[in-house]
C-alpha cells in the first residue's frame, strides 16, 4: 500500500515521496527574471522535504504575464536567471527532490496589478498591455476585452511553449507542468464560457481541447528528454462550463500524448463560480479523474494536516498530494508530516540538531 512517504515514479523520473510544492505565483520577477525573493524561496523548497517541488506559474511570453512581477522564461536574461536559482537550490537539496517548472499564458487574465496592489486590471498610468485569448470576451466586467487570436497567432503561441520549454530544459529542471487551469490561456480555450470561436479551435470538445493538445504535443517534441505533466481545472463550477466528464476527455488525450501526471485542481474563468470550499475540497475531482484514466493524479486544495494528506493517498483518492498555503505558513511541514506518521526524512547537516522537534512537538499536542 502507498503511502505519503513512499517513493513514485512519474515517466522517467523517481520521486522519493508523494508530497508535492504547488506552483505558487510570487509577483517578484523583473521583467521575467527571478530574483533574490526567488532564491530564497527556492532554497527554502529545496530544504522543505517535499519530493517535488513546482516553481511557480511561467510565462511563455511577455504579454502572458498576470502582472509586471511574473516569472517568465521567454528570454536570454530569464533563462540565465532561471538557472542561477536553480543552481542554488540544488545545491542544498535533499536528496532525491525533483524541480520543475509550470509553463503558461494568462491570456485574458494578464496585465493586472499585483495582489497586495490592489489585484485588479491594469490602469492606464499603469504600463497595461493588449490581452489575448480564444474569444474577445473579457474575464469580468471593467477587465481588458482579450483580443481574440487568429490561426496564425494561436500557431506562434504553440510555439512559445516550445520554445519555453527548451529554455527550462537548458535551466537544468528536471519537468515541466502545463497550466491548463485557472480561467489561464489554455483554460480558456478548453471552457465554452471563454471560448466562443466557429472554426477548428473551438464549438466541440475536440475542437476546445485542439489547442491544449497542440501546446502539449510542442512541448513534448520541443523538450524530449524532460517529464511533461499537466495542472487542469477539473470543472468550471458554473453551468454551462467545463464538466469533469470533458476533462477525463482531456486527461486520456494528454496520456496518449505521453504526458505522465495531472494535477487536478478546478475552478478559476469565470466570477460566477460557486465553490464550496473546505478541507480537500478538491479531492474528489483527483479521484474522479483517477478512476478513470490510467495516469498518476496529484490532489491539492486545502490540504494541510498530515493525516489528512496521509489517508488522501493511503485510500487512493489520488497518487500525490501538492500543498501551497501550508508550505507557506510552514516551510518544514514534511518534517511535521513525517513525525506525525512515524516516518523520517533526510536532513541537511546543518539542520539536524533540529530535526527531533517536530516529533517533539507532535506528542505534546
Amino acid at each position: 500500500m502507498s503511502d505519503l512517504f513512499s517513493p513514485i515514479a512519474l515517466g522517467s523520473l523517481q520521486v522519493p515521496n508523494r508530497i508535492a510544492v504547488a506552483p505558487m505565483c510570487q509577483y517578484s520577477a523583473n521583467d521575467g527574471c527571478a530574483s533574490d525573493w526567488h532564491l530564497q524561496q527556492w532554497m527554502t523548497y529545496a530544504l522543505s522535504g517535499a519530493g517535488m517541488v513546482t516553481i511557480e506559474m511561467t510565462d511563455v511570453e511577455r504579454r502572458g504575464r498576470i502582472s509586471h512581477g511574473c516569472l517568465g522564461l521567454y528570454s536570454d536574461a530569464n533563462e540565465a536567471a532561471a538557472k542561477r536559482t536553480l543552481d542554488a537550490a540544488r545545491r542544498v537539496a535533499n536528496p532525491g527532490t525533483v524541480f520543475g517548472t509550470q509553463l503558461a499564458h494568462a491570456g485574458r487574465k494578464a496585465s493586472c496589478q499585483r495582489p497586495w496592489e490592489g489585484g485588479g486590471p491594469l490602469h492606464s498610468g499603469e504600463d497595461p498591455w493588449q490581452t489575448v485569448s480564444a474569444s474577445a470576451i473579457p474575464f469580468n466586467e471593467g477587465w481588458h476585452t482579450p483580443h481574440a487570436l487568429t490561426e496564425d497567432e494561436i500557431l506562434e503561441v504553440v510555439s512559445h511553449f516550445g520554445e519555453a520549454a527548451r529554455r527550462a530544459e537548458r535551466a537544468g529542471f528536471d519537468f515541466i507542468e502545463l497550466h491548463g487551469a485557472h480561467g489561464y490561456l489554455i483554460h480558456q480555450f478548453l471552457s465554452p464560457l471563454s471560448n466562443k470561436r466557429t472554426d477548428r479551435w473551438g464549438g466541440s470538445l475536440e475542437n476546445r481541447m485542439r489547442f491544449a493538445l497542440a501546446v502539449a504535443e510542442e512541448v513534448r517534441k520541443a523538450a524530449s528528454g524532460m517529464m511533461v505533466g499537466a495542472r487542469l481545472s477539473v470543472k468550471d463550477w458554473v453551468e454551462g462550463g467545463l464538466t469533469e466528464d470533458e476533462t477525463v476527455e482531456l486527461a486520456k488525450a494528454l496520456k496518449d500524448l505521453g504526458l505522465s501526471y495531472l494535477c487536478c485542481s478546478s475552478g478559476g474563468n469565470s466570477p460566477l463560480q460557486k465553490i464550496p470550499t473546505g478541507p480537500g475540497y478538491q479531492v474528489h475531482l483527483a479521484e474522479y479523474v483517477r478512476k478513470r484514466v490510467d495516469i498518476p493524479v496529484r490532489a491539492v486544495g486545502m490540504i494541510d494536516e498530515p493525516q489528512q494528506a496521509n489517508q488522501i493517498v493511503e485510500s487512493g483518492q489520488a497518487d500525490m498530494v501538492a500543498l501551497a498555503r501550508a508550505l507557506l505558513a510552514d516551510p518544514r511541514w514534511p518534517w511535521r508530516a513525517a513525525a506525525a506518521l512515524g516516518r523520517q526524512l533526510p536532513v541537511a547537516p546543518q539542520l539536524q540538531r533540529a530535526a527531533h522537534l517536530p516529533k517533539k512537538w507532535e506528542e505534546a499536542e
